[in-house]
């Protein structure tokens, strides 16, 4: 069984591509991001200019067009076509201690842009440090501990706005 993929460009056009399609283009990679395509023998001059891996889309350059392209497996066409939203998340907008500890480094503060995964705070639990990234982009709204607090399962350690 061949998997199939549904690409759709600019949300105007789409295509249905399998496996054995995908084997018909002759391509080098020449750098990280950039390849040189042939197809029926034709050049192209393809750059991933940008990449989201989770949700699968991508920006393209091909021969100085940019191309925006989602790319959606059997799967994902299955889960849309039950109308189901996939990738729909609770948006986090505060950081509660999941266990009690002590504050050992507060990495932020208020007012402060965020972007997903960067460090928040450290809270030392059971002689181990725990790390807390961003669970999204942001600005901090709020700080409701300081260094070298001891805090109890639950509370509230950052806000978001």
């Amino acid at each position: 069984m061949h998997t199939t993929y549904k690409l759709s460009v600019n949300q105007e056009n789409t295509f249905d591509l399998n496996e054995s399609d995908l084997l018909l283009l002759d391509e080098i990679q020449l750098s990280k991001n950039n390849f040189h395509v042939l197809k029926d023998n034709k050049p192209y001059s393809v750059e991933v200019v940008s990449s989201d891996f989770s949700s699968k889309k991508y920006k393209v350059k091909v021969n100085d067009s940019v191309y925006e392209v989602a790319i959606a497996n059997e799967l994902d066409q299955l889960i849309t076509a039950m109308g189901i939203e996939k990738g729909r998340v609770k948006v986090v907008n505060a950081i509660k201690a999941p266990m009690p500890g002590l504050i050992l480094e507060i990495n932020v503060s208020v007012g402060q842009e965020v972007k997903i995964n960067d460090p928040l705070l450290i809270l030392e639990a059971m002689k181990m440090e725990n790390s807390f990234l961003s669970p999204r982009d942001g600005i901090i709204k709020s700080i409701a501990v300081e260094k070298g607090n001891a805090v109890e399962k639950g509370q509230l350690l950052i806000e978001f706005e």
